[in-house]
């Protein structure tokens, strides 16, 4: 047996799949589905539904799911996951002041997004008003090409991450101005390195403006988007460079240098 293939069985043997699975089960419970039936999540994940109900059994001793008169929905214990997370993570609380002062600046809604797979995910934010189509919250996730927070993200990514968001699938025109040829994103990511920041204009719906700045650890590696938010009636793509750009950089390096990174 060579190296490859004995590391693919150790990685194989490692692999919990029925975890797997349970994840997924929980995963199926959406804005489509906020109440599915059994029938529902078997379709949704391609399991049976002798396993979907094992799945769910489990997890309503758990206190994850509840099950009436045929459906299943979610119960609030599911938001402690996400607590788990922001207690772990300093960034959040260190950011979580900067991101009001931030609001308050602009008179926007301020926001931070780490990358996770295709999408940024924002993990803090300070809303003022809604100004997206989707009601937008702490989890959240929107395609990392589309949008300003992801490429910063992208801007400082390795190589092989940059590769699998822009050639994994084909990328989606979600509006008409969204980019999605490769080649033209790539060329945007290195502006977005060379300058420092990034702006994105109806990309990722018609009528949103937002500027991102990257934000470091002590390393000095990007590990979070700063963002500010906007749309046409209010700004412009100039004046969001002009007034915003500049209260988005010191914002981020505030936050570097409270979280102990290198501005």
């Amino acid at each position: 047996m060579s190296v490859g293939e004995r590391e693919s069985t150790h990685g194989d043997r490692d692999h919990v799949q029925s975890l797997e699975r349970g994840i997924a089960v929980l995963l199926a419970f959406d804005e489509e589905h906020p109440e599915p039936t059994l029938a529902e999540l078997s379709r949704i994940t391609g399991f049976s539904r002798p396993a979907v109900r094992r799945f769910l059994i489990t997890l309503e001793r758990m206190g994850y799911v509840r099950g009436h008169d045929g459906r299943w929905s979610l119960t609030p214990r599911v938001l402690s996951i996400g607590q788990h997370y922001t207690a772990s993570h300093a960034l959040i609380e260190v950011s979580q002041p900067h991101l009001l002062r931030l609001a308050e600046e602009t008179h926007e809604s301020a926001s931070l997004a780490t990358l996770d797979g295709d999408d940024a995910v924002y993990v803090a934010r300070v809303p003022v008003r809604r100004i997206m189509s989707i009601n937008v919250s702490v989890g959240t996730r929107v395609p990392a090409y589309a949008t300003s927070m992801g490429r910063v993200l992208l801007a400082w990514a390795p190589t092989p991450v940059v590769d699998s968001v822009l050639h994994r699938r084909p990328l989606r025109a979600i509006t008409p101005s969204t980019v999605t040829d490769p080649s033209a994103l790539r060329a945007e990511l290195a502006r977005v390195r060379e300058q420092g920041w990034a702006v994105v204009a109806e990309e990722l719906e018609a009528g949103l403006l937002s500027a991102s700045a990257p934000v470091r650890d002590r390393s000095g590696q990007v590990v979070a988007a700063l963002a500010s938010s906007t749309s046409v009636g209010r700004s412009s793509r100039g004046e969001l460079q002009r007034r915003v750009v500049p209260l988005l950089l010191e914002t981020a390096a505030r936050i570097t240098a409270e979280f102990g990174g290198r501005a």
